[in-house]
């Protein structure tokens, strides 16, 4: 074989295995776009505490500017605390777990029925650095000597440009197995121990299959970018996350513009052997100087939790739409929606409805539209309603509420409860049915069709249209 042909057989075949050098490096760093906590240390049985390898996957992640997060169907076991040796102020201060910040790239967490779970015997409130002891103190305690927490967030997504999607996990706080001490802040357990946190990020939001349970303070918490540009150029999308046994709240949004929730349960805040204000399946109060606008809910659920089922009352809050939603108050206010353009779209509501948004504007008021309101306890998991603290309370406390507007509504109360306690309501072709013998003060605006059976005064209606109480028309 001549020089030539051997230089030339020589060279291709130096380009092949370059060739294949490169396509396996190509694959190498391809497969490090994807994450497992098992490549950090994480064991994943359930008994391993995992919290350092799930500290390293996030700081790896955060260093890549993204990537692929893959657990594996395992229960995790997270959580760490460290007590207070001069170095910082909390007397047991919990470690970082999954904390991604700043990602530029899509980031996916794929939890594949894998558990997040907490350790058990951490402490969560107030505790003597020195003794290990709780502690009782005078309320309210703002002293972040004693401030402990088992962890404050097991996932928290801050900042992110890219998409993030997050699926299929269970996040396990573990509320029964910690050790509580004495509470911390204005009232209650006021101590960061949230399942999962998304804050301020731009790109799109994909949170489904998320069970997040038992977690001291809150099942999710949103804390969304202050820009009304966003809301039309990104997803916020919120789909079957079951948030219940709480502490705190099982959805708080203190900051944000369009949250779609579709097919989620809020239930049982409270429910869990510890409880603080306000205790609510949901909770939109915007904080921080933040607004929260438009947020939609289709087919949830909020039920049975020891605060308001649903409660928006602080902060610069306005927009939400209830769609297909039920609303069950156990011992607490089914709705309790006390700010402008709220909007129950056939709705369920079990149990009394309190501080319905009023204003002159009609538009700005509250608006119930196909919405049927029961009292019926076997619409309850438990067999209470509700009924503003007595059996024959109102099934809707609307004071002098104006506008407050009920379009094509039915009050259907056969167990003790009254019809709405109102002065300046608007009922709109409504059905309206009691049969407890306690007087009802539904009063207000009457419009097109409405019948109305049951022991009602109606002192200062006017009627634009037909009111036929029990079986009989009646006019101004």
């Amino acid at each position: 074989m001549d020089r030539d042909k051997r230089n030339f057989l020589s060279g291709t075949a130096a380009l092949a295995v370059a060739g294949l050098a490169e396509l396996a490096h190509g694959r190498t760093r391809a497969t490090a776009e994807v994450f497992t906590p098992e490549m950090f240390g994480a064991k994943g049985d359930g008994t391993t505490n995992d919290s350092d390898a799930f500290a390293a996957l996030a700081a790896e992640v955060n260093a890549n500017g993204g990537g692929v997060v893959r657990l594996r169907r395992r229960t995790y076991l997270v959580g760490a605390q460290e007590r207070n040796d001069g170095r910082f102020a909390e007397a047991f201060r919990p470690k970082p777990l999954l904390h991604l910040r700043g990602c530029t790239k899509r980031l996916t967490i794929e939890g594949n029925g894998a558990a997040m779970k907490c350790a058990p015997g951490l402490r969560f409130g107030t505790f003597d650095p020195s003794s290990g002891e709780p502690t009782r103190n005078a309320m309210p305690y703002l002293d972040k000597s004693q401030w402990s927490s088992p962890y404050e967030y097991m996932i928290m997504v801050e900042a992110c440009a890219g998409t993030v999607e997050i699926a299929d996990l269970e996040l396990d706080g573990n509320l029964a197995a910690l050790r509580i001490g004495g509470p911390f802040g204005d009232t209650g357990w006021q101590i960061s121990a949230t399942g999962l946190y998304l804050v301020d990020n731009r790109g799109d939001e994909i949170v489904r299959n998320v069970h997040s349970h038992h977690h001291p303070q809150d099942g999710l918490m949103i804390n969304g970018l202050d820009d009304e540009a966003l809301a039309g150029r990104v997803r916020r999308r919120i789909e079957n996350f079951r948030s219940e046994y709480n502490g705190r709240q099982g959805c708080s949004i203190i900051g944000g513009h369009g949250y779609a929730f579709r097919g989620c349960k809020f239930n049982h805040t409270g429910r869990g052997g510890l409880v603080s204000a306000p205790a609510a399946g949901v909770d939109i109060e915007a904080e921080g100087g933040k607004t929260n606008r438009d947020h939609r809910f289709v087919d949830c659920e909020f039920s049975d939790n020891d605060g308001c089922a649903m409660v928006a009352d602080s902060g610069d809050s306005e927009g939400a739409t209830f769609t297909g939603c039920t609303f069950v108050g156990t011992t607490n206010w089914s709705v309790w929606p006390y700010k402008p353009y709220f909007r129950f779209e056939g709705c369920t509501i079990v149990g009394t409805a309190v501080k319905c948004f009023g204003d002159p504007d009609p538009a700005r008021a509250a608006q119930f539209h196909d919405c049927t309101f029961r009292d019926d306890p076997a619409l309850s998991p438990n067999g209470k309603v509700y009924l503003s603290g007595r059996p024959d309370g109102p099934i809707a406390d609307l004071s002098d509420a104006e506008n407050v507007l009920f379009e094509r509504c039915a009050f259907l109360l056969d167990h003790g409860a009254v019809l709405p306690w109102s002065t300046r309501a608007i009922y709109s072709n409504c059905r309206m049915r009691q049969t407890s013998g306690t007087n009802a003060f539904p009063r207000g605006a009457y419009r097109g069709r409405n019948v109305v059976d049951g022991a009602v005064i109606l002192n200062g209606t006017t009627v634009d249209g037909d009111l036929i109480l029990n079986g009989k028309p009646v006019s101004d």
